[in-house]
């Protein structure tokens, strides 16, 4: 059996949530199991260990959670992207569109140096929205980036669209 099966066996369909008609895939089943957990940082790390990350940017929240992991294990450094007012020093900042409103992510100004290689890490690539505005931000900071990885990827919202230009990568896919 392929990893990325054994690890969506492990992920819980939440049905109607966060509203009706949407069924939310909850990775807290795949984290607390310590085996599907390592999996899963081990096959992102087999993607990227060649690459020469100098920092892993995370989106809040869930993606602290794989960002921290991975950059341990690439040896990197690692770096938040908080929802506004969340960040102590001076910041960029971007608002983006959402289905139902706005949004809007903050970095620190000086969380990357200037040509550095990051990798972007989230949960769930969905609609792109989230990550393509990272993407401005990281741009902002002129940082390289080397690629963006999920561990889920919901391809029917065709999220990598907005995404083109940058290597995309999914573990598991639906």
């Amino acid at each position: 059996m392929k990893k990325a099966d054994m690890l969506s066996r492990v992920i819980r369909d939440v049905p109607d949530f966060p509203k009706k008609g949407i069924i939310f895939k909850d990775i807290t089943t795949l984290l607390q199991d310590a085996a599907s957990f390592k999996t899963a940082i081990d096959v992102l790390y087999q993607h990227y260990k060649k690459e020469k990350i100098d920092s892993v940017v995370c989106v809040e929240a869930r993606g602290f959670i794989l960002g921290a992991a991975l950059a341990y294990k690439l040896n990197a450094g690692l770096v938040l992207v908080r929802k506004k007012g969340k960040l102590p020093y001076k910041i960029y900042s971007i608002t983006y569109a959402l289905e139902y409103g706005t949004d809007t992510l903050q970095i620190h100004k000086d969380a990357v140096k200037k040509n550095s290689r990051v990798l972007i890490v989230d949960d769930v690539l969905a609609t792109g929205g989230t990550i393509a505005a990272v993407s401005r931000l990281l741009k902002k900071c002129k940082a390289n980036i080397c690629g963006v990885a999920f561990l889920i990827e919901l391809t029917f919202l065709n999220g990598r669209k907005k995404l083109k230009g940058y290597p995309v990568t999914s573990i598991i896919k639906y």
